[in-house]
């Protein structure tokens, strides 16, 4: 392979990740969506579709591993490759826990929610501009950018702890509700995760750029 070719397949690899980024960003989305809405089709659609980001993200590892063992990059190249490796199974995750999002929607079937989702979809908001922002910094290798997104890793806490907070209230005034609060619960819980695994791939992005390992914002889950 040329140098020419070799860039080129660099340069590739990093645009699969991005569409595997929107790949899993979209299924945040619908997710969310589906859940207020409660559109069961599309539930139902997003989990058959997961399939599609773990094969997505496969094809990127297999793609990482063929150019680290034929061409034998060195210093800034590897790390990028060491680091797609890392970021495609943390999409691949996010993937997930949309997923499971859209799982919990069809648990809950045709019933009425037990209360109107307001700091569920915000904090699904702000947890797929993180995602969004950080992909931009991977795209510019921009570590600075990258830094400040795992410090919004916290604002995702808070708005868990709310949730969590009025939903176990809820439960004690009415235990009927239990089961379909427990899975808002789990929800939230999805979207928190999703949040940290944002969190990940900005670390791997300022590993990227700086040369440096660094856990730059502990989760308190």
């Amino acid at each position: 392979m040329t140098r020419e070719a070799y860039h080129k397949s660099l340069k590739d690899l990093q645009n699969e990740v991005l569409h595997l980024s929107e790949m899993a960003g979209a299924a945040l989305k619908d997710s969310m969506g589906a859940l207020k809405n409660r559109d069961l089709p599309l539930s139902k659609r997003i989990v058959e579709d997961d399939v599609k980001v773990n094969k997505k993200r496969f094809e990127i590892e297999e793609k990482c591993v063929m150019l680290i063992a034929t061409q034998q990059p060195m210093a800034g190249d590897l790390r990028i490759l060491a680091s797609i490796i890392n970021i495609v199974s943390d999409l691949e995750r996010i993937g997930d826990h949309a997923e499971g999002i859209a799982k919990i929607s069809l648990s809950i079937g045709t019933e009425p929610l037990v209360k109107p989702l307001i700091d569920l979809p915000a904090m699904a908001e702000k947890a797929l501009s993180m995602l969004e922002r950080c992909m931009q910094a991977f795209t510019h290798k921009d570590a600075g950018a990258a830094k400040k997104i795992c410090n919004e890793d916290d604002e995702v806490d808070a708005l868990y702890d709310r949730i969590y907070g009025e939903l176990i209230m809820l439960m004690v005034e009415n235990p009927r509700i239990i089961k379909d609060a427990t899975y808002l619960i789990w929800a939230a819980h999805n979207i928190e995760r999703i949040a940290d695994r944002v969190t990940n791939i900005a670390e791997r992005v300022v590993y990227t750029v700086t040369g440096k390992m660094e856990e730059m914002n502990v989760s308190k889950y």
